[in-house]
């Protein structure tokens, strides 16, 4: 919902729910294109122009699981641990760590400095941990990254902080990879973080103009980024300046120009930077996700309606137009790379392609077509307002529309709702003023999943489309059960009934590419990672 989530959304991550995303490098080391060794010198110093498809917000870096503001808060916040392209725990404000059964011990790099600097401490650490994992303060990352009802305690002395979980977390420190850590002074007053930052990150925020630009100022002294990262590493700018650039045509133009260093582009454009051989760092996600809104009253609250609904769409077309030809089927539910849990879970419990039977399903729930050809139930017509991200372009727009046309032919009524991140995150989240949503959610295990898919509704929880199975549920306890990887063969056959069932439907898949002009980086699960930038190239 633009890892987690997003998280997020996410971010296409572009959403998505990204805040809630999984972690893994993968880089394409080339400043002359995506398959040649670079031979350019990376001169370091000046200025990295980041274009960001849309406004972050608020900034609070635990606030929200749009996709934007969790790559803003990787520019000046550190998780405890981070991840490697190969799935491998490493070290980041921690550098050693223990799982035993329900306890996560970590141990605190020493001499972490904030922004301010003011010390950084495992008693700030696991405040952090607390203030996301109480359910009252309603953060996107309980239950994702880290069980609600977790307790944690710091001991300055030692520099430990031991992690208490409600129950078995069969991939905790994966999560605790997720999350960025605020500083004491927000932690106590988190107004404080709205429109500036109080991180440990190699950046910190100096100019704010909401809807423009952004400025981060390097740090110096600053030795704990991924497994021992350092701002005194050649290369590194000297300042970040991301962008609001909401269309994608424009941000590509001016990648070739060279007053953009690095942008998301995902659409037509595509072709034109792979030409003209820009560096490009991917990685594989989730792009076209469909939800239905459970919440009573609402047509969704009907698994025939789901069925149908899903059943009416040809989603090959769809997943065909809505990737401009470049995309793949839905596979996995948790689709970043490195998956924990490998394998596809959906396309045997994808319901399949059939209008006429969709119809024969609405026909026998009470749906009946009426002279204008919408059907009604009970006086009340079936109607739905679809919700979709308008920074998919030209070619989102298109498949909206596409979907829209065949839900008509089932009898539906049909309202579009095209919007961008924050404001798509803002529906899903907090009016609750939708039916159908397209919104991709990008993670790599599928334990971050389930606080989506289950559990409290919002604003109590993260479940944004009042999800409530059963199957699922009863899936999921005996997967938490097991550590890592054993537990896969549940995890997939959870994920194959929320699909079944029509809760929720992936149905493309894309790389992710971020291009790069006079500078190479290295992304993680689409969000560019500041201590790996390398000017020049």
């Amino acid at each position: 919902m633009g890892t987690p989530a997003k998280p997020r959304w996410i971010g296409r991550r572009q959403l998505g729910l990204a805040a809630v995303a999984s972690l893994t490098v993968t880089v394409l080391a080339a400043c002359g294109g995506s398959n040649s060794a670079s031979t350019k010198t990376a001169t370091g110093g000046g200025t990295f122009t980041f274009g960001l498809s849309s406004d972050p917000g608020n900034l609070d870096p635990q606030a929200s699981a749009a996709s934007n503001l969790y790559q803003m808060s990787f520019l000046a916040y550190d998780p405890l641990l981070s991840i490697d392209n190969s799935g491998k725990i490493q070290s980041q404000l921690a550098t050693a760590w223990k799982v035993s059964g329900k306890q996560v011990v970590l141990t605190m790099h020493k001499a972490i400095t904030c922004s301010d600097g003011s010390a950084f401490t495992a008693t700030t650490a696991a405040a952090n941990v607390n203030y996301i994992a109480d359910p009252k303060n309603k953060s996107p990352f309980a239950g994702v990254f880290i069980p609600a009802g977790a307790k944690a305690t710091g001991d300055d002395s030692t520099g430990t902080v031991t992690i208490d979980l409600p129950s078995a977390a069969p991939f905790a420190l994966n999560g605790l990879a997720g999350v960025p850590m605020v500083c004491q002074k927000a932690i106590t007053d988190r107004s404080l973080l709205a429109h500036k930052t109080d991180g440990t990150g190699p950046y910190t925020l100096s100019t704010a103009v909401a809807n423009d630009h952004y400025t981060l100022t390097k740090r110096t002294g600053y030795t704990w980024g991924p497994n021992g990262a350092s701002t005194a590493a050649a290369g590194l700018p000297d300042s970040i300046n991301v962008r609001i650039i909401p269309n994608e045509t424009t941000a590509a133009n001016l990648l070739l120009s060279g007053q953009l260093n690095a942008a998301a582009i995902t659409g037509p454009d595509v072709q034109r930077l792979q030409a003209a051989k820009l560096f490009a760092a991917a990685t594989p996600s989730v792009s076209g996700e469909m939800w239905f809104n459970q919440a009573a009253g609402r047509p969704g609250a009907d698994q025939q309606v789901r069925l149908a609904l899903t059943r009416a769409l040809d989603l090959g077309q769809v997943e065909k137009v809505w990737t401009s030809g470049r995309g793949t089927p839905g596979t996995t539910l948790a689709a970043n790379a490195p998956v924990a849990c490998p394998g596809d879970s959906v396309s045997s419990a994808l319901p399949s392609f059939a209008l006429d039977a969709a119809k024969a399903a609405l026909d026998s729930d009470g749906w009946t077509a009426g002279s204008d050809g919408i059907r009604t139930k009970n006086g009340k017509p079936l109607a739905v307002t679809f919700l979709y991200n308008t920074q998919t372009g030209a070619a989102g727009s298109a498949a909206a529309e596409l979907a829209a046309g065949q839900w008509k032919q089932l009898g539906v009524k049909v309202t579009m709702k095209a919007q961008d991140e924050t404001a798509a995150v803002n529906t899903l989240f907090s009016t609750g003023t939708w039916d159908v949503a397209w919104e991709p959610l990008n993670v790599s295990s599928p334990d971050q999943l389930v606080g989506f898919m289950s559990g409290p509704v919002v604003p109590a929880g993260e479940n944004f489309a009042h999800i409530k199975d059963p199957a699922y549920d009863a899936l999921v306890a005996k997967a938490q059960t097991m550590q890592g990887a054993a537990g896969c063969p549940q995890w997939l056959a959870a994920d194959s009934t929320l699909v079944s069932h029509a809760d929720v439907i992936p149905f493309a898949n894309q790389v992710q590419q971020v291009f790069g002009k006079n500078a190479q980086f290295a992304v993680v699960s689409g969000e560019l990672q500041p201590t790996s930038i390398r000017m020049g190239g």
